[in-house]
């Protein structure tokens, strides 16, 4: 039997709220070997003071070792199994715009980048353009043209895009020509089956178009694709866990991951406080919030570990507009780790904070990765987190006689 099905013939309905709030990208390293991370250099009182009535632990989002993206993590800290649900990032970038894809569109996510004379890549963000300027962009490119495929291209957020192909036959069987990395030159997109060898033909048609369009549009001179995906279907919250619930994120393809759980996007402003404050205004039309933080990961990225720590610390800031609400179930995490010192995503366990009535607190008092390491929780699958979430809840009724 399936996780998810065994949950849904245990989970019942009552009235306790539940708050999951991800700091993307929280886990961290330390600058220098055994130095501290992003996360125990923050001054967090708040979060501290929580620990401290709390069970901590580390989770690992996917399998011990693997460097897992966005869509898979949050995938599994809403209690989906990411091998099976598979989720490319073009469609998760296309419903977090709110753009309906068809049965037969397929979506790659767009990032323009910022290639040099000699066509190797100096940044896969093109220095992070504005929404406005990509916007423009898009314009252009959602008029080049290829034989029997309609073609969309939606800006997302800042060097963020999306483009939608809709056409007969198309396969989402294809590699990214992302390499990346830079100092490389981007990949041809290459069908992963025989089936899809059309359909790599004309994403290569695209891009090539592309670059001509955007030849002298510096710093945003080329365009990277990267997950090539289908309409995904997955088995909706309100079903499994009989909640109602909502989203509260800033960037669109979070919006994608909630909307694709069935979750309902709640409008929202851009900073931690006025998310936060999204959440005390919708608390009682809602069992469960999954509050989304960007910057954080961000920052990890860009390797800025100042600013990253400076994340940490708003979030501690406005914590008490979540904890004055008093959720029956409070959970504190990230989706991966994003070290600033690699500027990118990692395999490394993430810190997980449980605060409930039920839970079984222990002597840990500060909330950073060394800490949780002790925490009573140990280190589990982040697929864990929901039956978590749901016993401390009461929302599971026993297995078995």
């Amino acid at each position: 039997m399936d996780k998810l099905d065994l949950i849904k013939d245990l989970s019942i309905t009552n009235n306790t709220k539940m708050v999951m709030l991800v700091l993307d990208g929280l886990g961290g390293l330390g600058l220098e070997a055994g130095g501290k991370t992003e996360l125990e250099t923050a001054d967090t009182p708040n979060l501290d003071l929580l620990a401290k009535s709390a069970a901590l632990g580390m989770t690992d989002p996917m399998m011990t070792g693997i460097t897992p993206g966005s869509g898979p993590a949050h995938l599994s800290l809403f209690g989906y199994d990411p091998i099976k649900y598979a989720i490319g990032r073009g469609a998760l970038g296309a419903a977090g715009i709110g753009f309906n894809m068809q049965e037969n569109d397929l979506a790659a996510r767009i990032n323009f980048a910022t290639i040099d004379n000699s066509g190797l890549i100096t940044d896969r963000r093109a220095g992070r353009i504005s929404t406005d300027e990509s916007s423009k962009l898009c314009e252009l490119l959602a008029k080049i043209e290829i034989k029997n495929i309609k073609i969309f291209v939606k800006p997302v957020k800042e060097h963020r895009a999306v483009v939608i192909f809709r056409g007969a036959g198309l396969s989402d069987r294809l590699s990214d020509s992302d390499p990346q990395k830079t100092g490389l030159q981007a990949k041809k997109v290459i069908a992963l089956d025989e089936c899809a060898e059309t359909t790599a033909i004309l994403m290569n048609e695209f891009i090539h178009k592309a670059q001509n369009i955007l030849v002298d549009k510096h710093p945003a001179n080329t365009i990277l694709l990267r997950g090539f995906a289908k309409k995904p279907g997955l088995p909706q919250m309100k079903d499994v866990y009989k909640l109602n619930a909502a989203a509260i994120a800033g960037y669109p393809m979070y919006k994608g991951l909630a909307r694709f759980v069935g979750m309902e996007i709640l409008q929202t402003g851009q900073t931690i406080r006025e998310e936060f404050e999204t959440l005390k205004t919708n608390f009682d039309k809602f069992d469960f919030f999954f509050i989304h933080i960007k910057a954080t990961d961000s920052s990890g990225e860009d390797g800025n570990f100042d600013k990253k720590v400076n994340v940490i610390e708003e979030v501690d800031k406005n914590l008490a507009l979540i904890t004055d609400l008093k959720p029956d179930v409070l959970v504190i995490t990230g989706d991966h780790s994003t070290p600033a010192s690699l500027k990118s995503h990692s395999w490394h366990p993430v810190p997980f904070l449980l605060h409930s009535k039920y839970c079984r607190p222990d002597d840990v008092k500060h909330f950073g990765e060394t800490s949780c390491l002790k925490g009573a929780l140990g280190r589990f699958p982040a697929l864990d987190i929901m039956p978590l979430i749901m016993a401390n809840s009461l929302r599971l009724t026993k297995y078995g006689a």
